[in-house]
């Protein structure tokens, strides 16, 4: 049996964090100023010099020690955690949210009101066009 340890894949986490901020390989590429294929000859590297991590982790939005640090089941736990806080929380045992500052029927009943509005303005705007343009053709 071997014991040999994963490589520290730089280039891997780099991918990651990349795909989890929901984040294309020319966006990366052109917030650095490269082409699309660095960024896959970068991600393809196990190791990146300083500098060019450094300006990556700035286009990411996270520190160099974030990237060097990243690992796959360190997110799972955090999410893993996320979920029990929440389950185990007044809101996911069903109870209401005392953060809670409207009501969504409120709103959604005003937002209704104020289109029908709307529509009413319209149709009343066509029906003075349809008026004007009747009258235009009886002058004739």
């Amino acid at each position: 049996m071997s014991t040999l340890t994963k490589p520290n894949h730089i280039g891997r986490k780099i991918s990651r964090i990349r795909e989890l901020r929901d984040m294309k390989q020319e966006a990366l590429a052109q917030a650095l100023g490269i082409s699309q294929q660095t960024i896959s000859a970068i991600e393809n590297s196990e190791t990146i010099e300083e500098d060019r991590l450094s300006e990556i982790a700035k286009a990411l939005g996270v520190t160099v020690d974030a990237i060097k640090s990243f690992s796959e089941e360190g997110m799972i736990n955090y999410f893993n955690t996320f979920n029990e806080t929440v389950s185990n929380s007044s809101f996911g045992n069903g109870a209401c949210n005392n953060e809670c500052t409207f009501n969504p029927l409120d709103k959604l009943m005003e937002t209704v009101e104020e289109n029908k509005k709307l529509y009413e303005r319209l149709l009343q705007s066509e029906k003075d066009k349809i008026e004007y343009l009747e009258k235009l053709l009886n002058q004739k």
